[in-house]
């Protein structure tokens, strides 16, 4: 019987799965070869607190997303995006905002599960992998990203169209900087670090601070909830108190900011995560405070700005490029 040219040559697998770690909630989605989500869902991190239940659970969970999808043959591989999350080792080494502690071999962990190669990296990293193949970035090979989510600060930088991700896959840890000596305490195990003040927690932590210190009424008092979208419409209507804690929150990020952009030097800065829905508010005080400080010979070159891409998709998009960048293996062939 005569072969095919289907059966003679070796078939392409063009789809992988992105999972994007994050505190609050685990998103995963199937991506296609040029690169448009397929499907996606999510699932609470906070529901298993011991990491050996949560990669079961995240194991089961792609695996049957896979299966009701073109299944599991067709997936190549899986790229995962996490906090303090090391390419080099495939590792989440030390989450300061993650119930699991200590070293956790994840990827490790996840091929095991599912047999498909997983690579791992920081979520800082995994942003800028997005931005890069399709967001604010594309066509850039200097530039910085920068991640401002509900408790962390991640970031990533490009150099001459390269990611560097430093010897143990820790560089670009912008939000473990010093801003403040014996300022807040950090998760990580330090004071005074950038994202202590930078992140919607850290904004949250500013208002109940001066809140401490005033008699002044404020609109903030009467929400149900304090969160980023809440503490923006509050400065839309004015209030002083709303307004002066997200511009502190400003002129300290410009700050941190330009210390990172006078060792670079980089072409823009794109920034991402919940923080920057506070807009102008944040945006105005954060440039102005940047180019005070940044080294003048760069002053008005670094373009500050916010990503295009829609938060829940860009993490997806940039595990599955990390996805494809892995040597491919496969219990399913």
């Amino acid at each position: 019987m005569m072969e095919t040219m289907e059966e003679t040559v070796d078939k392409i697998k063009t789809r992988v799965i992105g999972i994007d770690i994050r505190l609050d909630k685990t998103t995963y989605g199937i991506v296609d070869i040029r690169g448009e989500i397929v499907v996606q869902d999510y699932f609470d991190t906070t529901d298993y607190p011991d990491v050996n239940d949560y990669v079961t659970a995240l194991a089961e969970k792609i695996l049957t997303l896979a299966s009701e999808n073109g299944g599991i043959e067709s997936i190549r591989s899986v790229g995962i995006s996490g906090p303090s999350a090391s390419s080099v080792t495939g590792c989440i080494e030390n989450a300061a905002n993650l119930p699991w502690k200590g070293v956790i071999p994840l990827a490790a962990m996840l091929r095991d599960r599912v047999g498909l190669a997983v690579a791992l990296a920081n979520d800082g990293y995994i942003t800028a992998l997005g931005e890069k193949a399709y967001g604010s970035a594309h066509g850039m090979k200097d530039f910085v990203v920068v991640s401002m989510s509900h408790g962390g600060l991640g970031s990533c930088f490009y150099s001459n169209g390269t990611p560097h991700v430093g010897a143990q896959g820790f560089a670009g840890e912008v939000g473990h900087v010093c801003v403040e000596i014996n300022g807040r305490q950090c998760g990580c195990g330090n004071k005074g670090c950038l994202e202590t003040y930078c992140t919607e927690k850290g904004l949250i932590r500013t208002i109940e601070e001066m809140k401490a210190k005033t008699k002044e009424p404020t609109l903030l008092d009467d929400l149900p909830r304090l969160d980023i979208h809440a503490i923006a419409k509050c400065c839309d209507k004015g209030d002083q108190l709303a307004i002066q804690a997200v511009e502190r929150t400003g002129e300290i990020l410009g700050f941190g900011l330009a210390n990172y952009a006078s060792v670079l030097n980089p072409e823009a800065i794109i920034l991402t995560g919940d923080l920057t829905l506070a807009g102008k508010w944040l945006l105005k005080p954060m440039k102005k405070t940047f180019e005070a400080h940044v080294f003048p010979n760069i002053r008005y070159t670094t373009r500050i700005l916010v990503s295009i891409l829609k938060e829940g998709e860009r993490d997806i998009l940039g595990a599955s490029a990390l996805a494809w960048d892995v040597k491919e293996y496969s219990l399913f062939k």
